[in-house]
């Protein structure tokens, strides 16, 4: 069982942002059909587990994101639908159907206070602002479940990582995923900022849950042998299966063939694919620019501490909870 079916949904978007990797141009989307087909093989062959629906942005492509969810809710093998969207797609109806689903959970990027946003989050000609946008669906956001903001820490960000958490909070979000970007260069200077906000995170997390209030990390919850990219039975916007995402990276579509195992015409067996899995890291160290898997891995290791330090805390604020 490979716990995860990652679908790329397409690579497409209406975003370009300064910290995302992702190759956009010339690629298809995910057709409705092989979506559906690739939920029957994740079932079947692989045992079924949690769906993530990726991009590019999936909203682009709304009806081959809704019969993956319509597909999902009838299958006792699918546990969760987790849908990574940057909000520009999104409206009240669809916020009333993620109320409706209780197997969908919504993953928003919201990155902090709006010039953070404005500067690294740059929309195509004729494309709203996804600051603007979030916000004015905000009460109906605040009334949905299972909506977790992810915050994206940019090197360029991240002196202010603390100050659009707190910004974040005061909108009344309270679910949360911290991203710092990954296979980016960063100085030691911005590792250093990184290292202050999440430990100023920390701490304001810890004193939220002194008070009982409710604050959620998934970062807590989540482990991934690949930093930034998933593992699993990885379906791209081409129908060609991968044991990871990693090729979503312009600077890594070298890496597709290498980590390619058939198609939804010939898929590979579970065997192949874990085996497949554990090379990625290898192959990674060996493509990217030395200065770029030194940094992913400092970043990584920060955020590792970080979750570390805030285990006990946990532990305690579940325990005040239950008494």
């Amino acid at each position: 069982m490979v716990g995860a079916l990652i679908l790329t949904v397409t690579r497409q978007c209406n975003l370009r942002c300064s910290y995302c990797p992702t190759a956009k141009d010339g690629w298809p989307s995910l057709t409705t059909e092989d979506a559906i087909a690739a939920l029957d093989l994740f079932e079947q062959r692989f045992g079924g587990g949690d769906v993530k629906l990726f991009g590019g942005e999936p909203l682009l492509v709304p009806d081959v994101v809704e019969a993956v969810i319509d597909d999902a809710a009838r299958r006792p093998g699918i546990r969760r639908v987790y849908l990574s969207t940057n909000g520009l797609g999104l409206d009240e109806g669809w916020l009333a159907r993620v109320k409706g689903e209780p197997k969908l959970i919504l993953t928003l990027s919201l990155d902090g206070k709006p010039e953070d946003p404005r500067a690294h989050r740059r929309a195509l000609p004729q494309v709203a602002d996804t600051y603007s946008h979030m916000t004015s669906l905000l009460p109906a956001l605040l009334a949905t479940p299972r909506v977790v903001v992810t915050q994206t820490i940019a090197p360029a960000t991240a002196a202010r990582a603390h100050e659009n958490f707190a910004h974040l909070l005061d909108l009344g979000f309270r679910r949360f995923n911290l991203l710092p970007g990954y296979y980016l260069p960063w100085k030691p200077e911005q590792l250093a900022a990184l290292e202050a906000g999440l430990s100023a995170i920390a701490t304001t997390v810890q004193e939220r849950w002194e008070r009982r209030e409710h604050v959620y990390l998934r970062n807590l919850f989540t482990w991934a042998p690949t930093p930034f990219f998933n593992t699993g039975l990885v379906v791209d916007a081409d129908r060609r299966i991968h044991a990871s995402n990693v090729g979503l990276s312009g600077a890594l579509e070298a890496l597709l063939d290498e980590t390619q195992l058939g198609d939804l015409d010939a898929p590979p067996t579970p065997e192949a694919l874990a085996a497949k899995s554990r090379e990625v890291n290898a192959l990674l160290e060996a493509t990217l620019p030395e200065p770029v898997w030194r940094s992913t891995l400092a970043v990584d290791r920060a955020l590792s501490r970080f979750c570390r330090g805030l285990y006990p805390a946990l532990l305690r604020y579940r325990s005040r909870r239950a008494a």
